[in-house]
Parts: C-alpha cells; sequence; structure tokens
C-alpha cells in the first residue's frame, strides 16, 4: 500500500481539546480509512489523535528560526519513513524546502491566502509542488497572474458522526470563533445588542478567545468587547474544546459567522450547517461556497440590518426550520467519505504523473 506522510505545520496540536482548524481536520482524514496507508508527521504531542499514525519529529538542536528547525527535522525524519507521497499543510516554504531535497512528490494543502513574502514564490510553488486549496475562491486566489498554472480544490471535510444528535432548540443566537475584528466579532455585539431587547425569551453567546487553546490571552480587543457585550447582556463562555462547540451550535436557532475578512473556507459554517442551525453569515470569500443556498447573508460593517436579520429569523420559526434542513443536506456534500475519495483521487493522479524513473518511495 503506498504511504503518505502528511506534514503538520509547526505549532499545530493534533488531538481532541487541543487542535486548531487545521489540526482538526487533519485529525478526521488521517483517522480515516483510505487507499493510502496514513502516517501524520508533527512536533512532539502529548497526546493525539487516537485512530491516527503519528509520527512526532526529533527537533535539531542547533539555533536558528523556528521554520527553518523545523524543516530539518521533518526532512529527516521523512528519509526514515519513505513515503511515496508528501502533503504539507499551509507551509509554502515548507513544501518547496521539501520538493526541492526529496525524490518524492509534494502536495501542498493551502487553508489560507499566500502572504506577501509567500507570494514571492509562487511561480516556484506551481514549478514544483502539486498545489490544492480549500475553496475554489482561494484557488483562484492562489494561481494568481501565474500563467498555465492549475491547483485542485480539496474542501475541507465534516466527520457527520461527530455531530450531536438532534434536540430541542434553545432561543439563542451563537457566535463561535476567534473573538477578532476580522471575524466580526465587534458587529456580532453590536447586533444583538440591537436585536435583544426586542426578543424576549431570547438570549445571545459567544464561544471562542483571540487564539485556540485554553491559555489564550486577553486583548484590549477582547477585553473591551467584553464590556460591551455584558451590557448588551451577551454571554461570553471563552475558548471551549471543540466538543463543546458543537453541542451548543446543536442547541443554538442561529449561528452566524458574520466575517469581515474573506474566509477561505469557512468551517464554522459548514459545522452550524450540520448541526442544524439556522446560519446567517457573510457572503465573502470561500462562505458562499460552503452555505450554497443554505443560509441568509448578513454584512458585518452594517450591524443595524444584521439585527433585522436576526430579528426576521427569530420571529419566523419556519423559516428557520427550513434553512435547517438545507443546510444538513448541504452539509453532506463535504461528508468525510467524499473528502476522502476526493484525496484518493488527487494523490492518485499525482503519483502517475510522476516520472516514471522516480516512482520509488525517498
Amino acid at each position: 500500500m503506498p504511504r503518505a506522510a502528511i506534514v503538520l505545520p509547526p505549532r499545530e496540536g493534533f488531538a481532541p481539546g487541543r487542535a486548531g482548524a487545521i489540526g482538526l481536520i487533519l485529525g478526521a482524514l488521517a483517522s480515516a480509512d483510505c487507499a493510502f496507508e496514513q502516517v501524520v508527521v508533527g512536533p512532539p504531542q502529548p497526546e493525539t489523535f487516537p485512530a491516527a499514525h503519528y509520527q512526532a519529529i526529533a527537533w535539531p538542536w542547533w539555533p536558528g528560526p523556528l521554520a527553518s528547525r523545523y524543516a530539518s527535522a521533518v526532512t529527516a525524519a521523512l528519509r526514515r519513513l519513505r513515503p511515496t507521497i508528501v502533503e504539507v499543510h499551509n507551509r509554502p516554504e515548507l513544501a518547496l524546502h521539501l520538493a526541492r531535497r526529496l525524490d518524492v512528490p509534494v502536495v501542498l494543502v493551502l487553508h489560507n491566502r499566500l502572504d506577501g513574502r509567500q507570494a514571492a514564490l509562487r511561480a516556484e510553488l506551481f514549478r514544483r509542488v502539486r498545489v490544492a486549496t480549500v475553496s475554489d475562491w482561494l484557488r483562484r486566489e492562489t494561481i494568481g497572474n501565474v500563467p498555465g498554472a492549475v491547483a485542485a480544490v480539496l474542501p475541507n471535510p465534516i466527520d457527520l458522526g461527530s455531530i450531536p444528535p438532534p434536540r430541542p432548540r434553545a432561543a439563542r443566537i451563537l457566535f463561535a470563533g476567534r473573538i477578532v475584528a476580522d471575524k466580526g466579532a465587534d458587529a456580532f455585539v453590536a447586533a444583538c445588542a440591537l436585536a435583544l431587547p426586542q426578543l424576549p425569551g431570547w438570549t445571545a453567546t459567544m464561544i471562542g478567545a483571540d487564539r485556540f487553546g485554553p491559555n489564550s490571552p486577553l486583548t484590549p480587543y477582547l477585553s473591551h468587547l467584553r464590556t460591551r457585550a455584558e451590557a448588551a447582556g451577551i454571554g461570553m463562555a471563552g475558548y471551549r474544546p471543540h466538543a463543546a462547540v458543537l453541542a451548543a451550535m446543536a442547541e443554538a436557532a442561529i449561528v452566524a459567522v458574520p466575517s469581515r475578512w474573506p474566509e477561505p473556507f469557512g468551517m464554522v459554517a459548514l459545522e452550524a450547517m450540520a448541526c442544524g442551525a439556522a446560519l446567517a453569515y457573510a457572503p465573502r470569500g470561500g462562505l458562499p461556497e460552503v452555505a450554497g443556498a443554505a443560509g441568509v447573508t448578513i454584512d458585518p460593517d452594517d450591524p443595524a440590518a444584521m439585527a433585522e436579520t436576526f430579528l426576521a429569523l427569530a420571529r419566523d420559526p419556519a423559516r428557520r426550520e427550513a434553512l435547517a434542513r438545507a443546510g444538513r443536506a448541504q452539509a453532506e456534500r463535504f461528508a468525510l467519505p467524499a473528502a476522502i475519495a476526493r484525496l484518493d483521487a488527487l494523490r492518485t493522479d499525482v503519483l502517475a504523473a510522476w516520472p516514471a524513473g522516480h516512482r520509488h518511495p525517498i
């Protein structure tokens, strides 16, 4: 069986309650049955997803930037593991480092846009590495003006088996994600401050912190927003493990994703639909691809209009139920088996295109 080595970003967690967005996605993919033996390569972890094969790398002792030390350690680990194909997630420089040094095909899966420094590597990336992105919007952004560049689209999967069973809906509007301006957290507070006084019996809750993990700092933005949220009667639950977030989505009547920045994909929106909540989202970046026709759109730069959307949904249970049905059907399109089939097909295509004299493990 061919072996695929999946390389984590250097600071990514890979365990329930410890993983960020990429770690959760790769935990689901690496734990599933597929046509390849899968091994995840990454930094030492206190624990890992139990169904995944994880290989912690040994860090070199010499001083230097984290990225350089990590690239050196990953290279050494891959030479020992001898994979048939290597997949690097969200680290273009690392993908190029490996492609220059290893006689094995390298796939780069991008979960975010290239930054300015990375964009300078764009032409070499498409020459040396097979590129995939998590949405078609991100594919177009990544290709840019590189003549003849081609990138695959591998939408993020959702493990529907992890979704809580149906339960009674609370009269609640929920925000789940990082509490930062890019995610529209302040717009959510402003909209709920306008809507809640007109919705007796309804509540609003925010789950999240400045970053993933229980030790996220209390930033000035978060501190200021907390004061405004408390004045508006909005609960702020702070960071919660992923299972708790899904449980909250399975109870909330409405989940809002008011992102200002163009989301490369929009995993929160997908999870909200799978959990049966009515989705209100900002149609930016890859979010329209995820939501399809199963959500209502909101503008994070217009909290008053967002409040009107919340009011309309809260007062129309039939509309919420229709959105919930459409959302569950839309989420099925991203189910884990379909994602594994797409990934297997890409891996097989990459190996078939690899020169015949170079099809042996490194």
